[in-house]
């Protein structure tokens, strides 16, 4: 069976064209393009613009590399949310598109378990805690009786919205992540900051503030090192504790903050330390794709999920433990 998933919750439109031959995820292709805002954040208007200029190229390319006919896929999966609204709308108009066009089925997908569902494929781990860290989501999740829980999660903004808005008031490009983690490389000297860790959660505002507090009295490359090192040690004390509670013995990571070597160094240590498994799959597939909603999609049509073209309006703030997992 064969699925065409578009991804399009931020700043990313994606397209994953999936094929599930037994139990394993064959990708065929998957194929994005970012929106990257000339100054300042993401503005969804203009997100959802670039998008709307994006998709039929993208449509094309994910089409021809998956060498098939459009007409053999089976079904239609799109991000549901949460995420941006304008941008939501964007990606389930172009799937109830494709999905009258061709006749085929439409499902939505939750976003935050397509991140989990497509490194569960990819690496191999079978039931782990997910430590999912992105621009607008933080949160450590686990499936138990029959959905995944939030078992911690940031109590304002993302890890990556921490990122971002620290580099957007210091000069970086966005998306600010990468550069910070260039320049942590070059810090030696560690500077206090606030530790906000609160029961399972976890904060970055006043991290933030108390960063950007100390711009003009230190060198940048101090503060980068020691903005990652003090919230990537926060992000694996909230994962070691689901890990502890749950008593799971696999930690997986998901989201494009995982990109970042150094935060899955710390969390590889400490699951070497609980004598867990550490898994992380490409960066390709941490990052939004479209690849992860095709799948997800996949396993919910297969295990008896099935949505009316009526039923398929966007949730911005779709919870990840609002979703029954009938598949697992």
């Amino acid at each position: 069976m064969i699925c065409l998933g578009i991804e399009g919750t931020a700043h990313t439109i994606g397209i994953g064209i999936v094929e599930k031959s037994g139990s394993k995820c064959n990708i065929l292709a998957n194929v994005s393009r970012m929106y990257k805002p000339e100054k300042g954040g993401i503005h969804p208007r203009e997100a959802a613009n670039h998008h709307v200029k994006h998709f039929p190229k993208i449509l094309l390319e994910s089409i021809e590399k998956a060498d098939i006919n459009i007409k053999d896929i089976d079904l239609i999966a799109f991000s549901i949310g949460p995420g941006l609204g304008p941008c939501l709308r964007t990606a389930a108009t172009a799937a109830r598109v494709l999905s009258l066009m061709l006749k085929k089925p439409i499902i939505g997908v939750n976003h935050c378990i397509a991140h989990l569902e497509i490194g569960r494929a990819l690496t191999g781990c079978i039931d782990p805690v997910l430590l999912y860290v992105s621009g607008g989501n933080t949160q450590v999740i686990a499936f138990m009786e029959g959905k995944y829980r939030v078992f911690g999660e940031t109590l304002d903004i993302g890890i990556g919205n921490c990122l971002d808005k620290f580099g957007r008031e210091v000069g970086l490009p966005f998306p600010a992540g990468p550069e910070i983690e260039k320049i942590a490389r070059k810090g030696k000297k560690y500077l206090s900051l606030p530790y906000s860790v609160k029961g399972m959660d976890v904060a970055f505002s006043g991290i933030l503030t108390a960063c950007l507090h100390l711009v003009k009295k230190e060198k940048l490359e101090d503060i980068c090192y020691s903005l990652q090192e003090t919230c990537f040690s926060m992000l694996a004390e909230v994962a070691e504790r689901a890990m502890a509670h749950t008593e799971k013995d696999e930690i997986l990571l998901g989201g494009g903050v995982a990109c970042n070597k150094r935060l899955q160094e710390i969390i590889r240590i400490m699951a070497t330390e609980r004598k867990a498994r550490f898994f992380c799959p490409p960066n390709e597939f941490l990052v939004d794709n479209g690849a992860m909603i095709a799948w997800t999609g996949l396993l919910m049509h297969e295990s008896g999920m099935k949505m009316k073209l009526e039923e398929t309006k966007v949730r911005q703030n779709y919870r990840t433990d609002e979703v029954e997992i009938t598949w697992r």
